[in-house]
């Protein structure tokens, strides 16, 4: 037999044998330890248990609705002395966990605290927190400050989720998201709003460290000052390649998109009526010094007393390459932007020449490769993850 440094070739292959075979059940167990262990949840008292490990990791396995174990006791109107639902997660003790929703909905949730913070089906979710494919229905939420129908205050990530219902409440009130120092994506809204400040379809107020995108709101937003279809108040924060078809009536800082924007709106468009009086635009109400308005466009009628545009109230930041419908708006003025007639918007060759990432398809037919559709004579662009 042949010998290898004093050993035979058999044992040098019974060795190595030995440790590969060692290496592969070292790595099969590292990879048991990173994989995270999911809580199922059934019913409205698995739910309400989260708060008593805002860590965890969760999976919504089934709707939840009125007929669900524990509604009666813990969502109704009836619950908790008539406020309704307790939110998981305050903002000094927030949801670090995920929350995965699978698809399935959480309808008939009720909550009535008027003089609470960070209200909603989570009231708080701290960075590195994860909410995804969950869908809030026929909710029925009322809060102070920072409200939403999913989330109230989010710093994490909120995604493909949706939420409707009604809600109200004082400042950062929207549609999903009350107030967003996080990311909300491929997300939407059909849930009407009403409160006073920072009102939005969406989200309430975005500061600096949010971000919306991918994203669209439906329903009816009424406030008084810094009233948006998709945000309220954009604080620093970006919102792209999103829209809001959303009916939006307001006193000042009132936009069909972003009532008040002191951050960036790009790729971005809105098709709902707006009513205001003072700072009212079709796509912006109020553009602030450090506001940036690009590749975006309106088309939604407007109506003001002072300061009103097709897109945009008042501009006192940047804005361009962007564009407003002057027939469907009946507005002839913007600060900012430029005004086309609705033939010029349906033609792909206003925005191609002004560097929009746009291409021409198929009416029925998008192209995700483009981030802007159009169907040449018969559409203004879409966004292509539109289906």
């Amino acid at each position: 037999m042949e010998v290898v440094r004093g050993r035979t070739k058999h044992d040098c292959l019974a060795r190595l044998c030995i440790l590969l075979i060692t290496i592969a059940l070292l790595a099969g167990m590292i990879g048991c330890e990173s994989a995270p262990a999911y809580s199922e949840i059934w019913n409205w008292y698995d739910l309400y248990a989260i708060r008593d490990n805002l860590g965890g990791h969760y999976l919504l396995m089934n709707n939840l609705d009125s007929t669900t174990a524990g509604y009666g006791e813990l969502a109704s109107g009836a619950a908790n002395q008539g406020k309704g639902w307790q939110p998981i997660g305050t903002s000094d003790d927030p949801f670090t966990g995920s929350f995965n929703g699978q698809g399935y909905e959480i309808s008939g949730m009720f909550i009535n605290r008027p003089d609470e913070y960070s209200v909603g089906l989570f009231g708080a979710v701290d960075v590195g927190g994860v909410i995804q494919n969950v869908k809030v229905l026929n909710a029925d939420v009322t809060g102070e400050w920072a409200v939403g129908c999913l989330v109230g205050k989010n710093w994490g990530d909120v995604s493909n989720s949706y939420s409707g219902g009604t809600l109200s409440g004082e400042d950062c009130i929207g549609g999903l998201v009350g107030g967003n120092s996080g990311g909300v994506s491929n997300s939407y809204s059909a849930a009407d709003v009403t409160g006073h400040w920072d009102i939005g379809g969406l989200v309430g107020c975005s500061d600096s460290y949010g971000t919306v995108s991918n994203s669209y709101s439906v329903g009816n937003v009424t406030g008084e000052w810094a009233v948006g279809g998709l945000v309220g108040g954009n604080l620093g924060g970006v919102v792209t390649k999103s829209f809001s078809t959303s009916g939006v009536i307001g006193d000042d800082y009132v936009g069909g998109l972003v009532g008040d924007n002191q951050g960036t709106v790009s790729n971005s468009y809105s098709i709902g009526s707006v009513t205001g009086e003072w700072y009212v635009g079709g796509l912006v109400g109020d553009n602030d010094s450090l506001g940036i308005v690009s590749n975006s466009y309106a088309s939604g009628s407007v109506t003001g007393y002072s300061f009103v545009g097709g897109l945009v109230g008042s501009n006192w930041g940047t804005v361009s390459n962007s564009f407003w419908d002057t027939d469907a708006s009946g507005m002839n003025e913007s600060d900012g932007g430029t005004g086309k007639t609705t033939a010029e918007m349906n033609d792909i060759a206003t925005f191609s020449t002004e560097g929009w990432n746009i291409i021409e398809v198929a009416s029925g037919q998008t192209n995700p490769a483009y981030i802007w559709n159009i169907v040449t004579g018969q559409t203004h662009p879409f966004l292509s993850w539109q289906v």
